[in-house]
């Protein structure tokens, strides 16, 4: 049954797919908070839908975190849902994401409509300097910037060297960052097609001031405070989680 439920989410979730990329191309001209409110609005269809299929809800902690306007995001990343939950929770925003993803059909072609910063993971300081230029452009436009310091969606459990890219943005653009933890792995994994009904927590930690720090010392407390916080949501230990 549960391999039905999932069969029933990803059906609805591609069909979904180029419908929201045709509206986002209707609106090419368009401001693009209104391009976002169309992304958004994806969002929370993709997350009933999976509610409704597969019986995976979410909850936020920490939205008090959120007033002082547009920050850098250095979230976890374990699983596809955190991508959709993120365009809700904070709004609007953008992503720092591989290149790769914009070759997509339909998929990809949506992500260029939203201002994503597509990066070559390989580039190095021209991929950090890309971040910077562009992250600090959407930053001083309202927009918040999403960074997934490890790069790619790590399974809960296994250890992934943060990168200091979204550090250095926040530290250059002036803009605080924003930790955020969650659980999202352990109901959608990386590669698994089952989701596993549950709840997802999602916890925003409080702002980091950047003024007086180091990018290191920026990524240092937010990687701490992150993993500190995905153990406690688990409720698992180090040696659960990687048997999970």
């Amino acid at each position: 049954m549960k391999l039905i439920r999932s069969l029933l989410f990803s059906l609805g979730m591609l069909i979904s797919i180029p419908i929201a990329a045709i509206a986002l191309f209707m609106l090419v001209f368009a401001p693009f908070r209104y391009r976002f409110k169309v992304a958004a609005g994806w969002a929370r269809f993709v997350l009933m839908w999976l509610r409704i299929t597969c019986g995976i809800r979410y909850r936020v902690e920490g939205l008090e975190h959120l007033a002082g306007g547009p920050a850098v995001v250095l979230s976890k990343h374990q699983s596809t849902f955190e991508t959709l939950a993120l365009q809700i929770i904070f709004q609007p925003l953008t992503w720092v994401a591989k290149r790769e993803l914009l070759r997509v059909p339909f998929f990809g072609w949506g992500l260029a409509l939203v201002k994503t910063i597509a990066i070559d993971r390989k580039a190095g300081k021209k991929a950090v300097g890309q971040i910077v230029e562009q992250g600090t452009d959407r930053l001083n436009r309202g927009i918040s910037v999403v960074v997934f310091p490890e790069g790619t969606r790590t399974p809960p459990g296994r250890y992934r060297r943060y990168r200091l890219g979204g550090a250095i943005l926040a530290k250059e653009s002036g803009f605080r960052a924003i930790p955020v933890a969650h659980n999202a792995g352990q109901f959608w994994g990386r590669r698994g097609f089952a989701k596993h009904p549950g709840e997802v927590v999602i916890r925003i930690g409080a702002p980091i001031e950047v003024a007086e720090k180091t990018p290191q010392q920026i990524m240092a407390e937010a990687e701490r405070w992150i993993e500190s916080s995905v153990a406690e949501i688990s409720g698992l230990g180090p040696a659960e989680l990687l048997t999970s």
